[in-house]
């Protein structure tokens, strides 16, 4: 409330400076006036980036996320690769990591944190052994029922309706095609 009172009794005192600057020399108070205020566009630059509002929307989502997951022991990239397999299990970690957008330095040791919790096995495939595929245990498998209310819950943290939120989803896998495009 203090810096309420005192913003505004600010702002009077140079709105009244400023009308009678105006009042005694209006060429020399408009161009003072202009030097004075702030540009809108120059302090709004990185609000108006879209890959700010984007960075900005995916650490809130991620921020929560995070006590979701901790519950389940994971984290974020976890529960992407867990999301995955449960679609598709026995998945090869090249599929895992160009869906996922990650490299091999990235998703194997990621992988090995899932194997080591008992999650997921890692076994070369028997049609060609230069292809290692990802299976779910059964606690794995198990863990996908206690996982299942984590996108309704993000949905409710996100305020926004389902319809809403289905074109917004259409709206970034357009969005992130179209830059992988432009990235060629």
């Amino acid at each position: 409330m203090h810096n309420c009172i005192v913003h505004y009794v600010r702002e009077v005192t140079r709105n009244s400076k400023a009308q009678n600057a105006v009042a005694a020399n209006p060429k020399a108070a408009q161009d003072e006036t202009a030097q004075d205020a702030p540009r809108v566009s120059d302090r709004q630059i990185l609000q108006r980036q879209v890959c700010f509002a984007l960075y900005s929307a995916s650490r809130a989502a991620t921020a929560v996320y995070r006590p979701m997951l901790q519950e389940l022991g994971l984290t974020y990239p976890q529960y992407l690769v867990l999301l995955l397999l449960w679609e598709r299990d026995g998945a090869s970690v090249r599929e895992l990591g160009e869906e996922l957008a990650l490299d091999s330095g990235t998703l194997s040791p990621l992988l090995k944190r899932l194997e080591a919790a008992g999650l997921v096995r890692r076994q070369r495939s028997v049609d060609d052994e230069r292809r290692m595929q990802v299976h779910l245990t059964d606690d794995g498998d198990a863990l996908r029922e206690r996982a299942a209310a984590v996108p309704q819950q993000l949905a409710e943290a996100a305020g926004l309706e389902s319809g809403e939120l289905d074109q917004l989803r259409g709206t970034l896998s357009r969005l992130t095609a179209a830059l992988h495009v432009a990235a060629l």
